[in-house]
């Protein structure tokens, strides 16, 4: 049996609602139980919060929106995709704030390269119509991809077998089910 199950959230429209670290602020998305499970939220880091080591047993993936998101790996400004594999363990800080997009514990089986990609600094490929994409990373059938699409380009319908998740960086996003404003 084929069913389609649809949800939105605008973000902007959410409360910000703290964590385990009060200075670290979450707008849950999809949360499979609370505070573990299959997670995805958007997380603001204030001026000078940090997490303490925590590890990740089963991945996070991270696309950091506005200001610069650290740990011991590194420094990530916003446009940076990261992908911390299963088993992966960090202490992530941000001395500027940032406000980034989470999701943990969703990974494939045998999914396991950890991705770094600055996408400010990295090729676009010309797709079908004026669309641009980015891809991040591909794994078992699952693509990650950034997309431009052009303003007023109108693809055919088209099915995505597995689903399609979407979030709106900028712009507004529109489909025969509804229009998606950034945050989406």
């Amino acid at each position: 049996m084929n069913r389609e199950i649809k949800l939105s959230y605008e973000t902007a429209d959410m409360e910000w609602v703290p964590s385990p670290n009060p200075q670290v602020l979450r707008k849950l998305l999809e949360r499979e139980k609370p505070e573990s499970g299959q997670v995805t939220s958007v997380v603001k880091y204030e001026p000078n919060s940090k997490f303490q080591p925590h590890s990740h047993p089963y991945g996070e993936e991270i696309f950091v929106l506005e200001g610069e998101f650290a740990d011991e790996k590194g420094r990530y400004p916003a446009g940076t995709y990261i992908r911390n594999p299963p088993g992966s363990s960090h202490s992530p800080f941000s001395e500027t704030g940032c406000v980034i997009f989470v999701k943990l514990n969703q990974f494939a089986e045998g999914d396991s390269e950890r991705v770094v990609i600055d996408t400010n600094s990295t090729d676009w490929l010309q797709g079908q119509g004026g669309l641009q994409v980015m891809p991040l990373h591909q794994h078992a059938g699952q693509n990650t991809a950034l997309v431009k699409w052009p303003a007023g380009e109108r693809f055919q319908p088209h099915r995505h077998l597995g689903g399609e998740e979407i979030f709106v960086l900028s712009g507004t996003f529109k489909d025969e089910h509804g229009s998606y404003p950034k945050g989406t």
